[in-house]
């Protein structure tokens, strides 16, 4: 309590009543107190009478229907939530605060108020892919297996190739930082050509072994390996987690992992790069070597490519790998799970995209459509056809259907007008409402 009466950053609400309650326990009368933080006496006896009752947990918490009145209903905050969630503006992939104030009459600043509350971001997207390795599991807790528990008597590197590394030239010298003003560079640049790291990183330590050649063929994987074999002390089992490239798998890659066999390859899920540790390295150098870099040829990206290489192993600091596989595994479930809900929509949903239609009748025929439609009610058979010469309406309004053999069968759509082109085998389309 005493703390709180001192505090600077508690809100006012929470600081005066605690301060009204320390003179209280002081003996201070009603009166005095009042008049000390500036409210009435019929507030301290309030006050205290609430904290006889509920202590310290509601101190300076607003009971139900005081304090100020939102200015915009709750009907309308979630109208907004719901739109930004499941709607797009005309012509754009996703709301703005201003476009979103437009449209339901609202300033911008209460629509930001409103994101940010919830946590919305429509103006963000990260990218995302769930592996559809039929050996996910098995490949992934055979490489977090690694990360969290290695073998004795062994090391364990993560490799990688990062390809095609250009040797960007600037068109224009840099300006140099000054007090007040960043460094530049052109945006504009001349390629000198590119090269190929193949890197492979100490998950203990955290030292790299890399080296730039000018290719990705199974031939360079195969000088990497024998470098490898060379850094690495005799006597220590390797054991190398790489991707699904086929190069790793190459036939003569394979004779050779048959005659060295302390080399044991651990491949990681299919889209699953993050898995690999290198790839964390390969950002390291990416922000800190190459990004701002400019070289005039490719042995002058080399060689800087080496000099970070060789700064960083002077003082190596490792990645720790936290993740346990089981719970990455639920994140994928929960991953799978949406995306299972995204590929239903259209078989629990409204109508959606021509595309949409295009793969439901690639997969399930023209006739499957159409009784799918009429299994969700939107269509039933019978009632006359008519030909509507016109032009075709907007693409939100029709699904194209390429089929001779339904061209005359009617439909009857309910829920509003649905217009179906069925285009027979001499190209001449019908329109059938």
């Amino acid at each position: 309590m005493e703390v709180l009466a001192r505090s600077q950053s508690a809100p006012h609400r929470q600081v005066t009543r605690a301060q009204a309650l320390l003179m209280a326990a002081d003996g201070m009368p009603n009166t005095q107190i009042a008049t000390a933080v500036g409210v009435t006496v019929v507030t301290v006896r309030a006050w205290r009478d609430r904290f006889a009752v509920e202590g310290l947990a509601k101190l300076g918490e607003v009971r139900t229907g005081r304090g100020p009145k939102p200015s915009i209903p709750a009907e309308k905050v979630e109208a907004i939530v719901a739109a930004t969630l499941n709607s797009k503006p005309r012509g754009s992939t996703h709301w703005s605060c201003r476009t979103m104030a437009e449209q339901f009459g609202v300033s911008a600043s209460t629509v930001q108020r409103i994101w940010h509350a919830l946590e919305i971001k429509p103006h963000r997207v990260d990218t995302f892919k769930v592996s559809g390795d039929p050996l996910f599991e098995e490949k992934l807790t055979d490489v977090v297996g690694l990360y969290l528990n290695p073998p004795e008597n062994a090391i364990v590197l993560c490799m990688d190739e990062k390809s095609q590394v250009q040797a960007l030239d600037r068109t224009q010298p840099s300006l140099p930082m000054t007090k007040g003003r960043a460094a530049t560079m052109t945006h504009d640049y001349k390629r000198n050509g590119t090269t190929t790291l193949f890197a492979a990183l100490d998950v203990l330590t955290g030292s790299v072994i890399g080296q730039c050649l000018p290719r990705h063929r199974h031939e360079e994987f195969l000088k990497f390996l024998k470098t490898i074999d060379r850094e690495v002390p005799k006597g220590l089992a390797v054991h190398l987690i790489l991707d699904n490239y086929a190069t790793h798998k190459h036939p003569d890659v394979v004779r050779w992992l048959g005659r060295h066999k302390r080399f044991h390859l651990h491949f990681t899920p299919t889209s699953s790069s993050w898995l690999n540790l290198v790839e964390r390295w390969f950002r390291e150098l990416t922000d800190k070597a190459l990004r701002r870099g400019s070289f005039n040829s490719v042995p002058h990206l080399i060689g800087c490519i080496e000099e970070y290489l060789a700064a960083h192993n002077d003082k190596p600091k490792p990645f720790i790998w936290t993740a346990t596989a089981e719970s990455i595994l639920d994140k994928v479930a929960r991953g799978r799970a949406a995306l299972q809900q995204v590929a239903s929509h259209w078989r629990d949903g409204p109508l959606g995209t021509p595309r949409a239609a295009h793969r439901l009748v690639a997969s399930d025929g023209v006739g499957g459509f159409l009784r799918r439609l009429a299994h969700r009610g939107l269509a039933t058979p019978g009632g006359p056809a008519r030909t509507q010469p016109t032009a075709p309406p907007r693409w939100h309004e029709r699904c194209r259907l390429q089929s001779r053999r339904l061209s005359r069968v009617p439909w009857n759509f309910g829920g509003g007008p649905m217009i179906i082109r069925l285009r027979s085998r001499s190209h001449r389309d019908r329109w059938v409402g």
